[in-house]
């Protein structure tokens, strides 16, 4: 927890009242998203309960496994739900725009890509569980399902993995995006339960944060929002309402297990359109709209992938398929980080406080200073600014500003409260600055130690040249064979 978070969750504590941390909003948040709500049986980690999935607030729809430990219930509940949100993926294929590519031949991108909203990470740790379990299925042979179940999970999958991506809007936990955005006065712990971190952060009239929070702490009346469910509603209402339908199989005993469930999913649905509605009122970072391009880029090429007839998501990545992810979410974190720094100055001074960025003023400029001669001679103009921040950078650190996206600076000397800064990119072409580019005296900055710049991927082999050391090339993938007794399931 950084110094400005946990300032704001004192002073949270002490108002009663959620404190902002940001003053914009740092999430995507599409003009349809579909709010998905999942339950799991109690003791199993993937084996589906109930949702509750929809586009519009009004009209949900509710899916229930009355007897979760029936492996076609399962199935039957996976294609239900293959048929809310299939049909929702492949309207968001239909319109498309050109995007031009210096260097590269253009291509065609979706202009809007699904957004699955879920509680907490917990229900979408469930999400990637569930693709996981449904993604290899198959619509032929012995234990067949229904043909969508095996797209439904190879779907699932791929949200789940692009969710996991800094900046990534695909697959957001409405508990996490609500935690960017406002501090609270209990723990973040406590942040995990919708109920209690809504009610710090729009109360009821008259009533204090703190209090909102203390009354959603009772399961009666806020139950959680899953993907567990109440111990007491799993033993006093689901259990015996499993037990009847267990012994009779009809339909008044399946309607009691699908009322039981609906009383525990209608508040969380209630729960989170309030959320969203939390979210939307906020104005959306500039950073946000390149953030959604790159989503709608992933989305797009995972489709054709999936219209080429490409195979399932693989259980584990090979070698360099593992490490090749691993730098392009470590990129996404550096850039993500950045970005939201410099769209948002309450981010920017948790930066201040540690001493990785800067505010102040300019005393002095040199915008027409050049170093070297002849051919070499280069425009490197000289900036020092007077701050009162505590400045604990080395010199010859690289510096950004984002008053002046893309251009950097180097750290040349500290001296008492005067920074001195050499301007070295974002100053136009030539051997004149370019109007605008260089700070003047008098004139409030900003800069920070973060880089939003691009950066190359990283230098990886081909697969089928992954050295010994790393398991070898991956195997090629094919089909299991047919299954002589049992599938072999990943419910648990």
């Amino acid at each position: 927890m950084s110094t400005l978070a946990a300032l704001a969750r004192s002073r949270a504590l002490r108002s009663g009242t959620a404190q902002r941390l940001a003053t914009v909003r740092h999430l995507h948040l599409s003009e349809r998203p579909m709010v998905v709500i999942p339950l799991r049986l109690a003791g199993e980690a993937a084996a589906p309960l109930a949702a509750m999935a929809g586009t519009d607030p009004a009209h949900p729809r509710l899916l229930v496994v009355p007897q979760p430990r029936d492996r076609d219930l399962r199935f039957a509940f996976a294609a239900e739900l293959a048929e809310v949100l299939l049909p929702y993926i492949e309207s968001l294929q239909k319109a498309t725009e050109t995007v031009e590519r210096r260097g590269a031949e253009p291509y065609e991108r979706c202009v809007d890509a699904p957004q699955l909203i879920v509680p907490n990470r917990g229900a979408a740790a469930f999400v990637q569980l569930l693709g996981r379990s449904t993604r290899f299925r198959r619509a032929e042979g012995p234990y067949a399902v229904h043909p969508s179940v095996p797209v439904l999970g190879r779907w699932l999958t791929f949200l789940a993995q692009r969710g996991r991506y800094p900046g990534s809007s695909l697959l957001p936990a409405a508990t996490e995006a609500l935690s960017l955005h406002w501090a609270t006065g209990q723990s973040a712990l406590e942040d995990a339960n919708l109920a209690s971190l809504v009610g710090w952060i729009d109360p009821p009239p008259g009533m204090s944060g703190a209090a909102a929070a203390k009354e959603a702490e009772d399961p009666l009346i806020w139950p959680p929002a899953g993907p567990a469910t109440d111990p007491g509603f799993d033993a006093e209402v689901l259990a015996p309402a499993m037990r009847a339908h267990e012994e009779t199989r009809g339909e008044h005993t399946e309607a009691r297990v699908r009322e039981a469930v609906r009383s525990q999913l209608e508040p969380t649905w209630r729960l989170m359109w309030r959320a969203i509605g939390l979210l939307a009122a906020l104005p959306p970072a500039p950073g946000c709209a390149g953030r959604w391009e790159a989503d709608r880029a992933a989305f797009t090429s995972f489709a054709a992938q999936l219209a080429e007839g490409a195979p399932p998501q693989p259980k584990r990545d090979g070698a360099v398929s593992a490490a090749s992810r691993l730098a392009r979410m470590e990129r996404a974190r550096s850039s993500y980080d950045a970005q939201r720094a410099y769209d948002d100055p309450l981010v920017m001074a948790g930066y201040r406080l540690t001493g990785e960025a800067f505010t102040g003023t300019v005393v002095h400029a040199e915008p027409d200073r050049t170093e070297g001669e002849g051919r070499g001679r280069k425009l490197r103009p000289l900036v020092t600014v007077r701050t009162t921040d505590p400045v604990r950078l080395a010199p010859g650190t690289r510096l950004g500003t984002p008053e002046r996206r893309g251009q950097q600076a180097d750290l040349v000397a500290i001296e008492g409260e005067h920074v001195t800064l050499k301007i070295v990119k974002g100053m136009g072409r030539g051997m004149a600055a370019t109007p605008g580019a260089v700070p003047d005296a008098g004139e409030r900055v900003c800069y920070a130690a973060l880089t939003d710049e691009f950066q190359p991927p990283a230098a990886l082999p081909p697969p089928e040249e992954t050295p010994w050391t790393h398991g070898g090339p991956p195997p090629e993938y094919e089909p299991a064979a047919d299954e002589p007794d049992e599938p072999d399931e990943e419910w648990s």
